[in-house]
């Protein structure tokens, strides 16, 4: 205890208060000799830049929450809808998504730095090599579409999202050499229509941004740009998740509603959805951690 308050800044006994409320987290452990260790779940959060990142960007939703009956009234300016400045962008505003390309970089950024181990995920359970050709909508900064071209070195990609997102994703996937396979277009994917000539679609980390309405507006742009026979793949966690019921429903309910928009649903509900957008065969596929994204594949006939 004496080594880590030095090392922190901290008296002694502040030192020993913080290592006991980690060691209740399963952060660290205590050993004999009042000596602190690394436990599992601190090792992963160190082996796992994007989780510190998120613990950074959170102090945004603790502020949002300052008083939560505002925020369920709808009486909060809140914080973290100023950080996402997509969260306007409706069907009906035709001024909304026109922020400056430099208000999209923080959250492409964190985006990105999240998006690997879900990429990861998600290309396990449904792997790119039975496909021809690939449209990643609202894609950020290309981090799918890149692990996606890695697993299948024959895939044709393209990626949609708005102007200023598609600028920077197109010079971060030149730059790892994937120029001839990958074309990065800006548009809104509520107000746009959808590139056309991909057998499977892609929305990672999309739908639970939506409200009902503007879920069902996308849905039908994705039906509308695939061909008969084509693939839709949604990617994100899904509330009733057993095991991480807590992160649908308490923490995705509250963040989307700090956002302004959007919520966790359950995968009855999506299925609802993609039915009246002209779905079928849909599914639910296992993915390795669905406590970040679960997966659902539907079919166009």
């Amino acid at each position: 205890v004496e080594a880590l308050a030095r090392l922190t800044d901290l008296t002694p006994e502040a030192a020993r208060r913080l290592l006991r409320a980690a060691a209740s987290l399963g952060l660290v452990r205590l050993m004999p000799g009042e000596r602190y260790a690394l436990d599992d779940l601190g090792a992963s959060m160190i082996a796992n830049p994007s989780v510190a990142a998120f613990i950074a960007h959170h102090a945004l939703l603790y502020d949002d929450l300052r008083d939560p009956v505002a925020l369920l009234r709808g009486q909060t300016q809140t914080r973290l809808s100023q950080f996402w400045p997509y969260a306007g962008d409706r069907p009906e505003s035709p001024a909304s998504g026109q922020a400056q390309p430099e208000g999209y970089a923080g959250y492409s950024a964190l985006m990105a730095q999240s998006q690997a181990l879900v990429a990861q995920d998600i290309l396990e359970a449904w792997p790119m090599t039975r496909h021809r050709r690939l449209l990643d909508v609202g894609g950020g900064e290309g981090v799918f579409i890149a692990q996606a071209a890695a697993q299948a070195p024959d895939l044709q990609m393209q990626l949609f999202d708005l102007p200023p997102v598609a600028a920077r994703a197109q010079q971060a996937l030149d730059r790892l050499g994937l120029a001839s396979r990958v074309e990065c277009l800006g548009g809104s994917f509520l107000r746009d229509p959808l590139p056309r000539g991909a057998d499977i679609i892609s929305l990672v980390r999309i739908v639970h941004d939506h409200d009902d309405e503007s879920a069902l507006a996308l849905l039908r742009a994705v039906h509308a740009a695939l061909p008969s026979g084509g693939t839709l793949l949604i990617a994100e966690p899904m509330a009733g998740t057993p095991g991480a019921e807590a992160i649908g429903d308490a923490y995705f309910g509250f963040y989307l509603l700090a956002m302004g928009r959007g919520r966790a649903r359950r995968p009855e509900e999506l299925k609802q959805l993609l039915t009246v957008s002209g779905f079928s065969q849909m599914r639910v596929l296992a993915t390795r951690r669905p406590l970040l994204a679960s997966a659902m594949v539907a079919k166009k006939l």
